[in-house]
């Protein structure tokens, strides 16, 4: 097994990196998404192909054994909010690294309207802005479960300098024409 404190890669690189179609796909990714590098784009495709691949081999399983595996996958997955409730595993083969990037805490932030952009989202969150529920997450590409999604939230120290910013900017009535 190795070493546990060694690192290791996480991810899995192209067969083929400099191919033009696959350059031209990964870079609009990673405008989409706001992420650093490939790395990190790579390292989501690695967590899709190992999902797709346990679901594979459950479909070699036989029926028997297949139906309580099934069951529990099915299930962790859409508790990580990768799948919706009543999800087949046929919807796991389906699966693109869409998915699994919009469950990073970065594209949380963002769709949830706390951050303008997704890089200024990775910004808040590499600072430690954002929290989840009473704990600061500092990671961009925590994948943030279904039950953690409504626990997001601004730190109390940025959210009331935010506000104080926002009736800074705003003219006052003395000042306004009449």
């Amino acid at each position: 097994m190795g070493d546990p404190r060694k690192q290791r890669k996480k991810y899995e690189s192209p067969r083929n990196p400099w191919s033009q179609e696959q350059i031209e796909a990964e870079l609009q990714l990673i405008g989409e998404y706001g992420l650093r590098n490939k790395r990190e784009l790579w390292r989501s495709r690695t967590a899709l192909s190992r999902i797709r691949g346990i679901a594979r081999s459950l479909l070699a399983k036989e029926e028997s054994e297949r139906a309580k595996l099934e069951k529990e996958f099915l299930e962790s997955l859409s508790k990580q909010g990768i799948l919706p409730e009543k999800a087949t595993i046929d919807d796991v083969l389906d699966l693109d690294i869409k998915d699994i990037l919009e469950r990073r805490l970065q594209t949380v932030t963002f769709r949830k309207g706390l951050a303008k952009s997704i890089q200024q989202a990775r910004q808040l969150v590499t600072h430690g802005h954002i929290q989840l529920g009473s704990r600061s997450i500092s990671v961009p590409g925590y994948l943030v479960s279904r039950v953690e999604e409504p626990n997001i939230r601004l730190a109390p120290e940025v959210s009331s300098r935010i506000q104080r910013e926002s009736r800074a900017s705003e003219p006052t009535a003395a000042l306004k024409p009449r």
